[in-house]
């Protein structure tokens, strides 16, 4: 497949490989409303417009990406936002409708984009995207694999997720010195832990924040007592403990 040089003068990595970007618009299953984050030369913009999406939008920070997208593709006019995705009020873009989430993520920021996906989990029903190797593997990593952590428990808990492909670091100009991945979650039907979300979420972080020890250690920032939880709990470490189980211990130790 014919590949595309890239306009090195927008200071980014940017994919060039065509089948790829093929290959990560086709591995998007929704036919709704989609939002692609960082668009820099349009490589995948360019296919989710000729798509039957409900409402397609762009949301880019980069000035000189703007002006490229918009001399360029004069057919995604009207669909490009200028701004940054972490600040945008994601309930407003699409009057809080349910929507998608693609694109060839900013490595820099993916934590914080996926961790914004987690926060608006009751709109974003799938996210397809192009991560860091290394952060697509932790978010799709199961319990007992060392790349197990925060990100892939909370999203675990409400996304089904899908390791789809690699993507060799020389299918970007200019080259980055990382690997690619990337993923897919799909929204699932979970809407109640029976437990309180925030509570969930801090034993969570308290017991990665020192995983490497066994959980009786780990926990004791939280400052409750733990004489009510098992033995065989207590002496394992948060990698060791599946999504469900996080649930389970938050819910016993604050008596829910």
């Amino acid at each position: 497949m014919k590949k595309v040089r890239a306009k090195k003068s927008l200071g980014q990595h940017f994919l060039i490989n065509e089948q790829v970007a093929m290959d990560i618009v086709a591995s998007l299953e929704s036919k709704g409303n989609v939002l692609e984050v960082g668009a820099g030369m349009g490589v995948l913009s360019k296919y989710l417009s000729k798509k039957n999406l409900g409402n397609f939008r762009i949301v880019e920070i980069d000035r000189e990406s703007v002006v490229y997208l918009r001399n360029c593709y004069p057919e995604l006019e009207g669909k490009i936002i200028e701004g940054d995705f972490l600040k945008a009020d994601l309930h407003a873009l699409f009057h809080n409708e349910d929507f998608s989430l693609i694109g060839n993520f900013p490595y820099n920021i993916s934590n914080l984009i996926l961790f914004k996906v987690f926060e608006n989990k009751d709109i974003v029903k799938e996210v397809v995207g192009m991560f860091q190797k290394e952060v697509a593997q932790r978010t799709a990593a199961r319990e007992g694999s060392k790349t197990y952590g925060i990100l892939s428990v909370l999203l675990s808990v409400f996304y089904d997720r899908e390791y789809l492909f690699e993507v060799p670091n020389t299918d970007f100009d200019p080259m980055p010195e990382v690997q690619s991945a990337v993923i897919r979650l799909k929204r699932n039907n979970v809407t109640d832990l029976g437990v309180e979300e925030k509570l969930f979420i801090n034993v969570v972080k308290t017991a990665f924040n020192q995983r490497r020890k066994m959980l009786r250690q780990a926990l004791k920032p939280l400052g409750k007592s733990l004489e009510n939880l098992p033995e065989e709990i207590l002496t394992k470490r948060a990698e060791q403990l599946s999504p469900n189980q996080f649930i389970e211990l938050t819910k016993r130790i604050y008596n829910a």
